[in-house]
């Protein structure tokens, strides 16, 4: 982990992500911080990885979080990143089928638990903490959201909750999700990793339930297509994909991630 914490300070990015620790559920967890300019307090977001963990092949925080973590403090939210994988000695899951962590357990235990430390810091705004997740971590958000996981120690809940490609699979079939937070949902019409056919109606049964979420389709964009610069390519030996051959197909899609770029920051300001 010293390495891979030198590598990620190294960068030199304008908001120099700042390592910190805190509680878990049987866990001490290992996260990044991101803090925008200024004294606070800051509304905050809890951002949680892919499958694939927090790090990118040099061993820094990926693109795509380093990306997002700078858009989002240049406009005034702290960002928190909990390494779900890291904090338990595992790496990449993407092509494990049995995780070290669940999203519908293990994650959101990590996602509560970085909103309880947010909380305990007098810089940020502890009405307005929200979520945000990508693929793996998208699924944690959708679980996290449901209404039997709203926190019970009496602090304010989380405020919104954004899914980048969430696996909406099994929540969907199981008829009986709902969420208690505002949620928007990203995803790409040709993704082929966590499709988009479910997500749509997870959406428009929460919606024909008057629950407040919304769902943005991106037409030819796949999965990462918010990434800042990722060609497309197809990944082979995944453990879960949508037609079970453990192929996908993975890039930026410049129209979705600029639209994505705006949409998002908006939806999460309080």
């Amino acid at each position: 982990m010293t390495s891979l914490l030198i590598a990620a300070l190294s960068c030199g990015p304008a908001h120099a992500a700042e390592s910190v620790n805190f509680p878990g559920a049987q866990v001490t967890l290992k996260a990044f911080l991101y803090r925008p300019t200024g004294s606070g307090p800051f509304p905050a977001v809890v951002a949680l990885h892919g499958c694939g963990g927090l790090y990118g092949k040099s061993g820094a925080l990926s693109p795509r979080h380093a990306d997002w973590a700078e858009r989002l403090a240049a406009k005034g939210f702290m960002v928190l990143f909990p390494d779900s994988f890291g904090s338990r000695g595992a790496e990449a899951q993407c092509k494990t089928d049995d995780r070290v962590t669940s999203p519908s357990k293990e994650r959101v235990d990590d996602a509560l638990a970085a909103r309880s430390y947010l909380q305990s810091r007098p810089d940020v705004k502890a009405d307005a903490i929200s979520l945000l997740g990508w693929s793996n971590g998208g699924s944690t958000v959708l679980y996290a959201v449901e209404k039997r996981h709203r926190p019970r120690d009496g602090k304010p809940d989380f405020a919104k909750a954004v899914a980048f490609y969430p696996g909406c699979r099994a929540p969907a079939e199981h008829g009986t999700w709902h969420t208690r937070l505002p949620l928007m949902i990203l995803i790409g019409a040709a993704d082929d990793w966590t499709p988009s056919a479910p997500c749509k109606s997870l959406a428009d049964t929460a919606g024909a339930a008057s629950e407040p979420v919304s769902i943005i389709i991106y037409p030819g964009a796949y999965h990462d297509f918010d990434h800042p610069d990722l060609p497309i390519h197809e990944i082979e030996g995944l453990a879960f994909t949508a037609n079970g051959n453990g192929r996908a197909h993975t890039g930026t899609n410049p129209a979705a991630r600029q639209d994505a770029l705006r949409r998002v920051p908006a939806f999460l300001l309080p």
